[in-house]
């Protein structure tokens, strides 16, 4: 078959190269886009007067009839058309004849790739979004469920300090916050069209690419054309902000998998968000939330990948590049399914009330208050912390908790101690007592979710 550009050419590849270079494979998932673009660009030559208006008709008619065996998935790609740019411009051309082949004037591939690319991750950008509002939405509403549910606090994987189990909840509401304003705040350096650049210097066609911009809703266009076409910076932004949303799902997904174990028990997963084991008939396991924790390392693959693959290539365009898109497509696919299955697993687990509330009852996590309620009574903090210190000893020694010490036991250990440290020690005390702004208090929980439920209606 006879290659597009095959002009200056006088023997042809074999079979197994063209498939190694072909991009077809993946790229096919761009077919609507580059259509999209090959619509708009076709259009603005014609409102250029560089086509004449009954050929921009019978191509836009082409590419009508190519959208509609796309959507119907009808088409069927080949790889010695190597990408999804020539595989529809062959098609086309197959369709309605020779002046198919005019729809390239004054466009090149790698300015029509950049387009597609550009095109195709400003639409799925906004899904992103959307999906991490549809789970915050879930986080809130389970946040509201448990205020006053006081679960154990952890620094080190050990036991800390009680806190409303909602606070803990809305720890990665707001670091989905922040992703969510990552990802909005890409879209400004997503929003840029690269088509118009040609090959990287632009055309002698007096074409308009801000008729282009319009037509495809783009809100300016590149400044420099060799940047237009070898900038990828935007995927980078978008695998690296996928990257840190993965760390933030992995990390959640770290304490659900814990949370579900029998030594903890906070919590049961629905069984729709659970597997079984082959052999053992008992096992219930958090398979989606160690999938989610697993497929963060492909993500991070993604964005290094993409960057190795930058760091050493000189401008403008270079056929390394092909090599950006399919890390987009895993990412983008990874990170829309991890959103949906985490929606899903936090909006159909059950807490385990009572089991959180034995665990705060059974350790020393209120320590700091008496520690706090000595300083307030004007001793010095490091030798209430000492004073403290002591108290847990004694009970580690005789296997009791703080609150299981008589009045005479802690008195032995400072005057300062009156009946009233008992009401201090409570765990639900503890928590209703730090109300300090963005604490774990009920009230200042009970703020926090007001914040975020304005958030989200903006």
């Amino acid at each position: 078959m006879t290659k597009l550009w095959g002009g200056r050419f006088q023997t042809s590849a074999e079979a197994w190269v063209d498939e190694f270079g072909a991009s077809i494979g993946f790229d096919q998932q761009l077919v609507m886009e580059d259509i999209e673009g090959s619509v708009a660009h076709v259009t603005m030559l014609g409102a250029q007067g560089i086509l004449p208006a009954e050929d921009v008709a019978k191509i836009l008619g082409g590419l009508k009839e190519l959208k509609r065996l796309a959507e119907a998935g009808e088409l069927e790609y080949s790889v010695a058309n190597e990408d999804i740019h020539l595989n529809l411009e062959k098609m086309l051309i197959d369709l309605i004849g020779p002046v198919g082949g005019k729809l390239h004037t004054g466009r090149s591939r790698n300015d029509q790739v950049a387009t597609d690319v550009h095109l195709f991750l400003k639409k799925r950008v906004f899904e992103v979004i959307g999906l991490i509002e549809a789970f915050q939405a879930t986080i809130l509403e389970q946040a509201e469920q448990h205020v006053e549910t006081i679960a154990p606090g952890y620094t080190h994987l050990q036991r800390a300090q009680p806190i409303s189990f909602a606070h803990h909840l809305m720890a990665y509401f707001w670091m989905l916050e922040r992703d969510k304003e990552r990802f909005t705040e890409s879209i400004k350096r997503i929003d840029i069209l690269p088509l118009g650049a040609g090959a990287m210097a632009g055309t002698t066609f007096p074409i308009d690419r801000e008729k282009s911009a319009e037509l495809l809703g783009f809100s300016k266009v590149y400044a420099n054309s060799m940047d237009a076409v070898s900038d990828r910076d935007f995927v980078v932004e978008f695998l690296s902000n996928s990257s840190l949303l993965m760390t933030h799902l992995s990390r959640f997904a770290e304490e659900i998998i814990i949370w579900s174990t029998d030594e903890f028990k906070f919590i049961e997963l629905d069984d729709s968000f659970s597997t079984g084991s082959s052999i053992m008939p008992q096992k219930k396991n958090p398979d989606m939330a160690e999938l989610i924790r697993g497929k963060t390392g492909r993500v991070y693959g993604n964005l290094m990948g993409l960057l190795t693959v930058l760091k050493g290539t000189p401008l403008t365009y270079n056929k390394d590049m092909q090599e950006d898109k399919e890390g987009m497509f895993d990412t983008l696919h990874t990170i829309l399914g991890a959103l949906k299955i985490f929606e899903g697993m936090v909006r159909t687990m059950t807490v385990n009330t009572d089991r959180l509330h034995n665990a705060v009852h059974s350790d020393f996590s209120n320590a700091t208050e008496l520690a706090d309620y000595l300083a307030i009574k004007g001793m010095p903090f490091r030798e209430a912390h000492e004073v403290t210190g002591k108290l847990v000893f004694t009970c580690i020694q005789r296997g009791i908790y703080l609150l299981d010490l008589t009045i005479e036991d802690m008195k032995a250990e400072s005057e300062l101690i009156e009946e009233d440290v008992y009401e201090v020690l409570k765990p639900e005390a503890a928590v209703r007592r730090r109300n300090s702004l963005g604490g774990t208090g009920f009230a200042q929980v009970k703020i926090q979710l007001e914040k975020a439920k304005a958030s989200l209606a903006k």
